[in-house]
């Protein structure tokens, strides 16, 4: 459609343009597609959009809010922004958007015309970001070259990729999946339609039928579950192959070297060549607990799911998951899943490190009930906008509905500009490139989210990055008034000098950046190195260093 294209601005209005029908008005446009202000409230902002070159009705379109936003627009339809009253003859566009409210019925939507996306963690941990004065906000989006996915580099956060077909819901701790991953089944129906119970009797030949049948279905049950039993067990001792095996043993020697970046390095490679084990979801999951970068604690939590779901019995997986309930401030979820661990595992209900989880998880939900609104506490300005301008029902609920992401990519940091790009790179997308406040780029493998090179692009920052739409070329842009164009070395063996040697001090060092105050920031840019940022508590490394949750598998 070269005729149509859209636009986003710090208004929060998106708009949509159509050169065939020129707009009339020149004060008061109706090309408005969607007024994010109707529904987040005052002070809405637009940041980026994107549209899915595939399926061209569907609009991203990231905000000033951990949120991103996929809409139909065959389902929207353009308006007019009101003109109030105090604008006394101004236009639209010179009023300043915190002093103009809106209704949600003005710009109201089908509740079915936009999905959200947001990593499952973010909407409880938003809470302790906004305590230190940490903003979160879409910088940049980008849909796949297929169009299944949408890339968001979340800025003060990490970069996630959503899918957009097979969408996901946050995980936290469902008992009901404990249970039936343990094989507890109400009743078992067999195809022909006759119930399994014990006591289901009925009289005459349907009785011989089903008896006949229910002696099948036991039979069938039964060989399925050894059969299952024997194939975990396969998997997860002797059943890997040995490259993977290899790597297992190298990530779990750099675990206990404390080399956790590193070891998920190792760990990642493992299960993309081994998805069927609960061990090397289990071992990597320690790993994220041990290294708590931003977002580590739930994609802990996922893995102790995905290792649960591989082998229900894994005691380390499912104590793990307790404790990153407890850690990411679900304390009510974390109680339920530590109760149901002793339950399963008595011999180690009295263990110390058990014990001592459990008097912190009772004192966190002793604390939860009272909890105040963190908006209050730090911000009093914000609480009072927050009450003028409250975000609508229609907002509660596609943010209780949103959608989580289907990885993650760390390492670069994302807090000093808002235009901080992400792309894909490769002949067909098998790679992401970002920038980074520290004037490097990265560069990471999509199927592994490993980093696979991080090199030297600008002297402050590196903020856009495009790749050439048919050649292995890339485009590099920052704070230097020069553009860099990046192509494969030739075969001779010879080295980039803007390459970075050591990609794992690079992110660790991007990590602490992105955690530190504007006065740290400041220091480290002037050369002065500052610790402490990822410092563990001594109490908390030897209780966690006790029972199950310590060493891998």
């Amino acid at each position: 459609m070269p005729f149509m294209f859209w636009s986003a601005a710090e208004d929060g209005a998106i708009m949509q343009h159509d050169l065939r029908t020129p707009e009339t008005s020149k004060t008061n446009p109706k090309n408005v597609l969607i007024n994010l202000n109707a529904h987040m409230g005052g002070n809405a902002e637009a940041k980026c959009i994107a549209i899915n070159p595939v399926r061209p009705e569907q609009i991203a379109v990231g905000a000033n809010d951990p949120y991103v936003r996929l809409y139909d627009r065959r389902k929207l339809s353009c308006k007019a922004m009101k003109m109030p009253e105090e604008t006394n003859g101004r236009t639209l566009w010179d009023s300043p958007s915190n002093s103009i409210q809106y209704h949600p019925d003005d710009f109201a939507m089908p509740q079915d015309s936009v999905h959200y996306f947001i990593a499952g963690h973010l909407p409880q941990k938003q809470k302790d970001y906004k305590k230190r004065y940490r903003t979160l906000a879409s910088t940049y989006l980008t849909f796949s070259p297929d169009g299944t996915e949408l890339l968001v580099n979340l800025g003060g956060e990490q970069i996630y990729l959503f899918d957009v077909n097979s969408q996901r819901k946050a995980e936290k701790f469902d008992i009901s999946m404990i249970l039936a991953q343990n094989g507890v089944v109400k009743e078992a129906t067999c195809t022909n339609g006759f119930s399994v119970h014990k006591n289901g009797t009925t009289n005459g030949v349907a009785n011989g039928v089903q008896a006949a049948a229910a002696a099948v279905m036991k039979a069938e049950l039964e060989v399925e579950a050894k059969y299952r039993s024997v194939k975990r067990h396969k998997l997860d001792s002797k059943g890997l192959p040995q490259a993977v095996e290899l790597l297992k043993k190298k990530a779990n020697s750099y675990f206990e070297k404390e080399h956790y970046s590193k070891a998920i390095y190792l760990y990642n490679q493992a299960i993309a060549r081994a998805s069927n084990s609960s061990v090397l979801f289990g071992n990597r999951a320690a790993a994220y607990m041990k290294r708590k970068w931003d977002g580590d604690l739930y994609a802990a939590l996922r893995d102790c799911h995905s290792a649960l779901q591989l082998d229900p019995n894994h005691l380390k997986a499912h104590f793990r998951l307790a404790r990153c309930l407890y850690e990411l401030s679900w304390p009510q979820e974390a109680y339920d899943c530590l109760q149901q661990f002793k339950n399963k595992f008595p011999d180690y209900a009295k263990s110390n490190a058990c014990e001592a989880l459990d008097k912190d998880i009772k004192a966190a939900i002793s604390t939860n009930t009272d909890e105040k609104d963190p908006d209050n506490s730090v911000d009093p300005q914000a609480a009072m906008r927050k009450k003028s301008f409250p975000i609508s029902d229609q907002e509660k609920l596609w943010r209780e509905a949103a959608f989580d992401h289907e990885s993650r990519f760390c390492g670069h940091c994302n807090t000093t500009t808002d235009i901080k790009e992400a792309n894909y790179f490769g002949s067909n997308g098998q790679y992401i490139v970002a920038g980074s406040d520290d004037g490097s780029f990265f560069i990471w493998e999509k199927n592994t989210t490993n980093i696979v090179r991080v090199l030297k692009g600008d002297d402050s920052i590196v903020n856009c990055l495009q790749p050439h739409p048919s050649h292995c070329l890339l485009a590099t842009s920052g704070i230097d008034p020069v553009v860099r164009l990046w192509s494969p070395l030739a075969e001779d063996g010879s080295k980039n000098e803007r390459e970075i040697d050591n990609s794992d001090d690079a992110a660790l060092a991007n990590q602490k950046r992105m955690n530190a105050d504007p006065l740290e920031v400041m220091l480290m840019n002037m050369g002065y190195r500052i610790t402490g940022v990822f410092d563990v508590d001594e109490e908390e490394e030897q209780r966690g260093d006790q029972g199950v949750n310590c060493r891998p598998s």
